[in-house]
């Protein structure tokens, strides 16, 4: 089996552009598990106390933004949203804080694209760190992949998606 490097890694050698493209209503990150239970609870993060949130994650892509390269993250979603992405939404402004440009696609708007059946992240248009997750949302694993025909549909997949996105500040939830 293949090894793929960590994330923070792939993001620390990217130069110009990271994007993510997400589309399931449903994960199950176990180091997210306590966060989304406390958010059903009604608990909610003050995005200006960053030391309640702030983690490596965002110590990353902060870092990778201060280089000068765009991170993007389009999420695809059904509605009614799921609790799952609600949550996400209302964490999105911690990615935003990092330095993230995040946008929404509703499904409805997205019927005539083509739009690639695992979630991924394309760095420098190069290279892409694909995600495969079982029908509960687990993690599976993840894999590379770099042919450059490959490479370019996930790139024009994204970039239809984000066109047609809604940026997060005026996605209504």
């Amino acid at each position: 089996m293949q090894s793929v490097p960590p994330f923070a890694e792939l993001l620390a050698n990217c130069r110009q552009s990271a994007v993510h493209l997400e589309s399931r209503d449903v994960y199950g990150v176990a180091n997210e598990d306590a966060d989304y239970a406390a958010w059903l609870a009604g608990h909610r993060y003050d995005v200006d106390d960053r030391a309640s949130w702030w983690n490596g994650f965002h110590d990353t892509v902060a870092e990778a933004v201060g280089r000068g390269v765009a991170v993007r993250r389009a999420r695809v979603v059904s509605e009614p949203l799921s609790d799952y992405i609600r949550f996400e939404h209302a964490h999105t402004d911690q990615n935003i804080a990092a330095g993230e440009d995040v946008r929404w696609l509703p499904r409805r708007l997205a019927v005539d694209l083509l739009v690639p059946v695992n979630d991924f992240w394309l760095f420098d248009e190069q290279l892409i760190r694909v995600h495969h997750f079982a029908g509960t949302g687990a993690h599976v694993r993840d894999e590379l992949e770099g042919r450059p025909d490959v490479v370019k549909r996930h790139a024009e997949a994204f970039e239809a998606v984000w066109d047609r996105a809604v940026p997060h500040g005026e996605f209504q939830v």
